[in-house]
């Protein structure tokens, strides 16, 4: 994923993403923010208002420095026991989360409970329809890509609420300079024509706090090490 996002598509993928992102959460000054998966490409932005970011990468998908430079922000952990209290989290981004979770209900289970109450989850997935899934040369052609409507369900399963949805990179994967040029009017024409086979679909969703009271059983494992020394 890290050198996928050092490459030029990377880029490209990472600015059409980017954008989006920021469209549905412009102002987070004063939240703290994690971002669970492989999240860094799109947290570095709200490093400058929010009170604190976090970059919480899963154990099976090992982890990476990040930032690059100065104190690191990031962190190994098992994405089924996260190392933060009950509501701490006022936003939560999942990026290449869902799509490869071995346990998907127990990992949305711990970001409910870690989420603040009245707090917001951005989870942005593969789109089954779209040709990023069935290329494997990128991160969206691996795990499972769902659809705008398997997203939802997943998200009201796990006892959150659906706010908005949206979808993000219609250029196609391609190492051409040419297509990659033009990614911003790919992202024009697929947002007025083409919305079903954007590359990621994308959903926010507030945590409901009226159906009732989880109930975690199993222990918890504490995180490990940060990625980089302080």
């Amino acid at each position: 994923m890290r050198d996928f996002y050092d490459s030029m598509l990377g880029r490209v993928a990472r600015r059409m993403i980017g954008r989006r992102v920021r469209d549905l959460w412009p102002d987070l000054r004063g939240l703290s923010v994690v971002g669970l998966g492989y999240a860094t490409p799109f947290l570095g932005v709200f490093r400058s208002e929010a009170q604190r970011v976090l970059a919480v990468m899963p154990a099976g998908q090992g982890v990476v420095q990040w930032p690059r430079e100065g104190r690191g922000l990031s962190t190994l952990a098992d994405e089924t026991a996260l190392p933060f209290p009950d509501r701490s989290i006022d936003r939560i981004l999942l990026v290449h989360a869902l799509e490869g979770a071995e346990q998907t209900r127990p990992m949305m289970r711990e970001v409910w409970r870690v989420l603040a109450d009245g707090g917001r989850l951005l989870v942005v997935t593969s789109n089954r329809r779209g040709l990023w899934s069935r290329f494997e040369r990128t991160p969206f052609g691996h795990g499972r890509p769902y659809s705008p409507r398997q997203l939802s369900k997943v998200v009201r399963e796990a006892m959150f609420a659906p706010y908005q949805t949206a979808a993000a990179l219609y250029v196609p994967p391609f190492h051409s300079r040419m297509i990659l040029s033009s990614a911003a009017a790919w992202e024009k024409a697929g947002e007025r024509w083409f919305t079903g086979f954007a590359g990621v679909a994308i959903v926010e969703a507030t945590k409901e706090i009226y159906g009732g009271q989880i109930v975690f059983s199993e222990a918890r494992n504490g995180a490990y090490a940060p990625a980089a020394s302080r």
